[in-house]
C-alpha cells in the first residue's frame, strides 16, 4: 500500500488491521498488534484520532511528519487528529508489552474535557520529546489504562462516557507530571536551552530580522533551539514561570519603550519597524501590557 491511508474512524483502524469490530465506537485500546499482510514500510497514515502509545519492545524506528522516533523501552508518544505517521525498518507486530489507545474528538466533544485537553500541549510535541518512564510510572499509567478497557468490556451505562474520558484524562494529567519531571531533571540541558533562547531573541531584535521576516514566532523560537515550539514554551513555564509568548512580547515592549524615548516617528510607523504587519495590534498589546497606550507612554516622558 502506497501513499497515505486516511483513518477517519475507530472501526477503519480495526479493519485496516484485521482486528474484531470495536467494543465503542470512538475509543478502542490495543495491545497486541495481530499478524497482517499489511506491509508497513510503505505505510503512511493520516488519523483523525488521538493516539496515546506506550511502547514496549519495538524495533525500529516510527516517523511522525518528518520526524523519526527513535523507540525505547518505556517511552510514550502522544499523537492529535492530522498527524502523518509511517513505519520504518519495524513491524508493530514485535510489540510486546506496550498498549495504545486511539480515540475519536467525538468522544470529548461534548464534555468539559474538550475544553481541558488543549492544556496537553505534549501532543502537538516533536518526535524527539517522547516521554520516558520509569517502571514505576508504567505501572500506574497501566492500572488507568486497564479501567478503561474494563469499561469498555461492560455492559454501556449512563456512566460509562464519562468514566472513560476520567481515566483518560487522569491518564494524561499523571504525562503531564512525568513531563515536568523529565524537564527537571535534565536542569543543565534545560539552561542551555533557555540561554541559547534568549541569545536568539536579542540578536532577532537588534538585528533587521525583524524588518525581513516580522515578528518571532514560538515555533521558530523552537526550531533555533532544536526543539518544537510547544516544548520549548512549556519549558520556560517551568523554568521562569513564562511561556515563549510571553517572552516574545517582554522584548517588542522594550523594544517599543526605547524606540517611543528616543524616536518622535509616527507610532505607525514604529509598529511597522517593530514586524507588525497591522499597528493596531501593536497599540493594543502595548496598552494590554503597560496599561497606557505608546502615545501616552511617549508622553510621560
Amino acid at each position: 500500500m502506497n501513499g497515505i491511508f486516511h483513518l477517519n474512524s475507530v472501526a477503519e483502524l480495526h479493519q485496516l488491521f484485521g482486528l474484531e469490530k470495536p467494543l465503542h465506537p470512538l475509543v478502542t485500546i490495543i495491545r497486541k498488534w495481530p499478524e497482517t499482510d499489511v506491509d508497513f514500510s510503505n505505510l503512511k497514515m493520516k488519523g483523525d484520532l488521538y493516539v496515546i502509545g506506550l511502547k514496549g519492545n519495538i524495533r525500529g524506528k516510527f516517523k511522525c511528519g518528518q520526524n523519526t522516533y527513535d523507540y525505547k523501552e518505556g517511552s510514550i508518544a502522544f499523537l492529535a487528529p492530522n498527524h502523518v505517521t509511517s513505519c520504518e525498518n519495524s513491524d508493530p507486530n514485535d510489540d510486546i508489552g506496550g498498549w495504545n489507545i486511539f480515540f475519536h474528538p467525538d468522544l470529548i466533544r461534548k464534555s468539559e474535557f474538550a475544553k481541558t485537553i488543549k492544556n496537553y500541549s505534549f501532543f502537538d510535541y516533536d518526535s524527539n520529546e517522547a516521554l520516558h518512564i520509569s517502571e514505576k510510572e508504567k505501572i500506574m499509567l497501566g492500572n488507568l489504562v486497564n479501567h478503561i478497557e474494563l469499561e469498555l468490556e461492560n455492559s454501556v451505562d449512563k456512566h460509562s462516557q464519562n468514566l472513560i474520558l476520567a481515566n483518560i484524562d487522569a491518564l494524561l494529567k499523571y504525562c503531564q507530571r512525568y513531563y515536568e519531571r523529565q524537564c527537571y531533571t535534565r536542569s543543565n540541558q534545560s539552561k542551555d536551552t533557555i540561554s541559547r533562547f534568549e541569545t536568539y531573541m536579542k540578536e532577532y531584535f537588534t538585528s533587521d530580522k525583524l524588518k525581513k521576516n516580522g515578528l518571532p514566532t514560538i515555533s521558530s523560537c523552537g526550531e533555533t533551539t532544536n526543539m518544537s515550539g510547544g516544548y520549548l514554551s512549556d519549558l520556560l513555564c517551568l523554568e521562569t514561570g513564562s511561556s515563549a509568548k510571553d517572552h516574545i512580547h517582554k522584548y517588542i515592549i522594550n523594544a517599543a519603550k526605547k524606540l517611543l524615548i528616543s524616536s518622535n516617528s509616527p507610532v505607525n510607523q514604529m509598529a511597522y519597524s517593530l514586524g507588525f504587519e497591522y499597528p493596531q495590534h501593536f497599540s493594543k498589546l502595548f496598552k494590554t501590557k503597560i496599561g497606557i497606550s505608546p502615545n501616552e507612554y511617549r508622553n510621560l516622558n
